[in-house]
């Protein structure tokens, strides 16, 4: 497993069909939503197993605090570990940059993934792209 910043042009078009297949394909949230005015003031993120990209994601401060976005696994990479590292890494940043916790917005069906990972919830449940949603933290 390896995760690192998408540096270059040709990362960010990884970064683009892995998030694309996910949520636009898979989960059917539309395009407009799906890219937003947060992707150049984010820093992005691209993960490889088994020397095929599978996962992506995106983190961006604010007020001291990182927020991971976009978290994605390709399906055939699902339950091998790699969302963790993936968070790992998300969570190894936000440390370096001198953030002081971690929140992001889990869909509901992945609320025990990121509970075991050390995340709380924080809020009730809301909607956001049409899926169900909740607001979670980890305190770094």
């Amino acid at each position: 497993m390896n995760v690192h910043m998408a540096n270059t042009e040709e990362d960010m078009q990884k970064v683009r069909e892995i998030r694309s297949t996910v949520f636009i394909d898979e989960q059917n949230v539309p395009p407009e939503e799906e890219w937003d005015q947060y992707e150049k003031e984010s820093v992005h993120l691209l993960a490889q197993m088994s020397g095929e990209w599978a996962g992506a994601g995106r983190v961006r401060f604010h007020e001291g605090v990182g927020k991971a976005e976009r978290i994605c696994v390709l399906k055939a990479f699902r339950g091998t570990g790699l969302g963790k590292e993936l968070m790992h890494a998300v969570e190894d940043y936000v440390a370096e940059q001198g953030g002081r916790s971690v929140i992001l917005n889990a869909q509901t069906r992945a609320k025990n993934f990121y509970e075991r990972l050390g995340y709380k919830v924080t809020s009730g449940e809301f909607l956001d792209a049409g899926i169900p949603h909740v607001a979670m933290e980890k305190v770094l």
